[in-house]
């Protein structure tokens, strides 16, 4: 079973560990020692709280859990006009089970059902891409090298139930 909980203090370390799986393949090449990468990984990971924490007050940053055990992590924000999804990570072990596909499908019907767009920034090449680009997001802006995705709106039944 799939849940979200608030994010604690004491998850930072589990957080940490999230982050660093999705930047696990862009760091292969780069000659560092792991002590290396992993300060890199740290102080990229502490920067990114940081912007979050300052720049998406009031959204709600969870952690996944599957069966009780923590699986990745999830921020939304959820603004008058949007609803912006502002990260979604899985750890390896429990990516491409239809995890993130269900928690992204559950905001679609979410924003939907107040008329909003689901909105999402985007590395312009980062392979989650094709994942949105199935969901019916589409390209809205490009800023530098992230691009601005949204999922407009779909026609919702009482039920909650998609009927697109």
């Amino acid at each position: 079973m799939v849940t979200l909980r608030p994010a604690r203090p004491e998850d930072r370390e589990q957080l940490l560990a999230v982050y660093a799986s999705t930047r696990a393949e862009e760091l292969t090449p780069v000659p560092w020692t792991e002590e290396q990468k992993s300060a890199f990984v740290k102080m990229q990971f502490d920067a990114q709280d940081a912007d979050y924490s300052r720049n998406y007050v009031g959204a709600d940053f969870s952690v996944v859990e599957v069966d009780g055990t923590p699986a990745g992590r999830l921020s939304v924000e959820r603004r008058p006009a949007e609803v912006r999804l502002i990260d979604i990570a899985l750890l390896p072990a429990f990516r491409r089970a239809g995890i993130g596909t269900r928690l992204i499908e559950e905001l679609i019907v979410e924003a939907s059902s107040r008329g909003v767009p689901l909105t999402i920034h985007v590395e312009l090449f980062n392979p989650a891409r094709r994942l949105y680009e199935r969901l019916g997001f589409v390209p809205v802006e490009e800023h530098g090298v992230h691009l601005l995705m949204e999922r407009r709106p779909m026609a919702v039944e009482a039920a909650g139930v998609r009927v697109s």
